[in-house]
């Protein structure tokens, strides 16, 4: 099969290199430029993409929270050692981002089947009949006990951390296609962070917990070595 050559006619050689172009322009950046910072209209886009991005069931069990003020990034400095700069003798991301995030994964308090979270979920945000609720009741709660076996706090808080992930690739892949740098952040202290973030930030840890760190600006200069991958051969297995 030629993936180029099997294209439809609105999916042009130019949009399909725009998003290998996008792919391969983005890198972890560890220091940005403290001077260049992200336009607020193309930041909005990038939340957009979280706030659309799809989830399981469509639960939506992620909350975004955009850190700007250097003080309470400072709070999450000792014990964030993959964002405060450590290992390249900077003030890391922390220090040098335009907008700098973390992202936070429900837990089973909201995300247990038949949850009075799930329920008003259903009603207001899916706007689902109550016949429609109780199906979905009923197929999530089979989901956690017999299909996946997601029961406990942190089997649940562990679901909802693969569907902050999908957010985050949507975020990072979002701003590569508008040439704004990004660093996926999972280099800090979980209980650390947790406590700062109930203590200092208001929020409430028995609904939600850190997932992955974010971070948004331009970078302060270009990647020391090439962008490498396994093979496509080694990566995809076609049946």
């Amino acid at each position: 099969m030629n993936a180029i050559a099997d294209i439809t006619p609105d999916i042009t050689p130019d949009i399909q290199a725009r998003i290998i172009d996008a792919f391969n322009f983005r890198h972890a950046t560890k220091v940005f430029d403290p001077e260049r910072k992200v336009d607020a209209r193309a930041f909005e886009t990038i939340l957009e993409a979280a706030r659309l991005s799809p989830t399981s069931f469509g639960h939506e069990p992620f909350k975004v929270l955009v850190i700007q003020t250097p003080e309470k990034r400072e709070l999450l400095r000792d014990f964030s050692w993959g964002a405060n700069g450590m290992m390249s003798g900077t003030t890391g991301q922390l220090g040098t981002a335009s907008h700098f995030g973390i992202i936070l994964a429900s837990t089973a308090e909201t995300m247990t089947a038949g949850s009075d979270y799930l329920v008003d979920h259903y009603r207001t945000v899916k706007q689902l009949p109550e016949e429609v609720i109780e199906i979905f009741n009923g197929a999530y709660g089979r989901f956690q006990t017999t299909d996946h076996g997601i029961t406990t706090d942190r089997e649940i808080a562990d679901w909802a951390g693969k569907q902050a992930y999908i957010v985050l690739a949507n975020m990072m892949t979002t701003a590569a296609l508008m040439g704004i740098d990004s660093c996926p952040i999972e280099g800090f202290d979980m209980a650390l962070t947790t406590q700062t973030l109930g203590r200092d930030f208001g929020i409430d840890t028995g609904k939600w917990k850190p997932a992955v760190m974010c971070a948004f600006g331009y970078r302060a200069k270009d990647p020391e070595f090439p962008k490498t991958r396994r093979a496509m051969a080694d990566t995809v297995s076609w049946f």
